[in-house]
């Protein structure tokens, strides 16, 4: 990662009760999830554990060829497991936005959240917050399986609802100046529309120029960061329409 944020100097003047709380669910989802250590109620031996890893994936994940409905139910990754006998599709979409690969995946996530989540918030307010972040983790996703409308592979992280809490960072409060580490290790304070800004062009470029890009097997959704991020920021131009439009400040939104 070339650039990861640290803080952002917005004087937040309300406590970010769900930006935290979505943290918190993240955390305790991936805690509970068969790959984490610390879920010892799963099988211990390997094949099991492999399997019901595939099958919680399978189950909770979003896949591009169920979601628009092209095959009823997706096959195990792994042929010597069962495989799942029922799935809400639709629950799913929502289910993989709080599933994660791994810790360095989970952390890589939160992060951002944490840093750019409650600025968001306190700029539109709570309910707005939670529904932008549903909302545009849905886009995300529906955004990935357009593009990669074969695949069966299911998408987990939360990386596509929190590129729509960039995009919208990019309109309601992109004056605040951002702690960042460039290249993992020099610290730097940068304009915040900068950070996301550079956010959004790496996804941009990865997505257009990599050979893995969508539809060939790619392990990283970088559509959904791209369809993620372009909801935030139409997202944020609406709420600030509104707030023209009935002349409230977004200071006094919850």
């Amino acid at each position: 990662m070339a650039a990861l944020p640290l803080n952002d100097d917005y004087p937040v003047r309300r406590a970010p009760v769900i930006a935290f709380g979505l943290i918190a669910v993240n955390v305790l989802v991936y805690l509970v999830s068969p790959q984490a250590a610390t879920a010892v109620w799963y099988p211990v031996d390997m094949v099991g554990r492999f399997c019901a890893i595939d099958d919680y994936f399978m189950r909770w994940g979003a896949i591009p060829d169920e979601m628009l409905g092209r095959t009823d139910l997706a096959g195990p990754l792994m042929p010597e497991c069962g495989g799942i006998e029922s799935k809400s599709v639709w629950f799913s979409v929502l289910s993989s936005m709080f599933l994660h690969a791994g810790p360095m995946h989970l952390l890589g996530n939160m992060v951002y959240l944490f840093v750019f989540g409650p600025v968001v918030e306190d700029r539109i307010g709570k309910l707005r917050f939670l529904g932008l972040y549903l909302g545009t983790g849905v886009v995300a996703a529906y955004g990935f399986a357009l593009v990669d409308a074969d695949g069966t592979v299911p998408m987990v992280g939360a990386s596509g609802a929190i590129s729509g809490v960039l995009g919208a960072y990019l309109v309601v409060q992109f004056r605040s100046r951002v702690t960042t580490l460039v290249f993992g290790v020099i610290p730097m304070r940068l304009p915040g529309w900068a950070v996301v800004g550079s956010y959004f062009a790496l996804q941009y470029l990865l997505y257009v120029t990599s050979s893995t890009a969508p539809g060939a097997g790619s392990n990283v959704a970088y559509a959904a960061h791209v369809y993620g991020f372009v909801a935030g920021v139409i997202a944020g131009l609406v709420v600030y329409r509104l707030r023209w439009r009935s002349g409230t400040r977004l200071s006094d939104v919850y």
